[in-house]
């Protein structure tokens, strides 16, 4: 049975999740998220920022997040850590980084871990390239 923060469509998984923004001074914010895995691009996962200005989506690798559950990874933009925050939770630290600035979050493990099961169990690991659409990633090189 899916939780209330499930959302099932055909092909895609995604998980509304709420984390902690961490700001310069330390303290955490609450910021809405949702998370998603689409099929047809069976590398990557989304993270969508809900914020009142609009929404904000940032892609990076599902192995990333995968591999960040257990274990700090990442070079370049995003960089994932597992950790205990000081309320004694599992939590797995992603921080972000552009142009734009740095944001470093704090997301429930028990949360993404849900999250990158169901992703798994739509694409398993390792079954990647046998779901990505050749003609779709052409269309997309010559229109973008």
């Amino acid at each position: 049975m899916a939780s209330r923060n499930d959302r099932r469509v055909a092909g895609t998984v995604t998980h509304d999740i709420t984390i902690q923004c961490i700001d310069t001074s330390g303290r955490a914010h609450d910021l809405d998220t949702v998370f998603s895995y689409a099929q047809d691009d069976p590398f990557a996962v989304t993270i969508t920022f809900l914020t009142p200005e609009g929404d904000l989506p940032w892609t990076f690798s599902r192995d990333l997040l995968l591999r960040g559950l257990t274990a700090p990874i990442g070079e370049g933009d995003v960089h994932v850590c597992p950790s205990i925050n000081d309320r004694g939770h599992a939590v797995v630290i992603i921080e972000l980084s552009s142009p734009d600035g740095h944001l470093v979050t704090e997301a429930p493990t028990n949360e993404l871990f849900t999250f990158v099961q169901r992703s798994l169990a739509l694409v398993p690991e390792g079954e990647e390239s046998q779901h990505l659409s050749l003609d779709a990633m052409i269309e997309q090189l010559l229109v973008g």
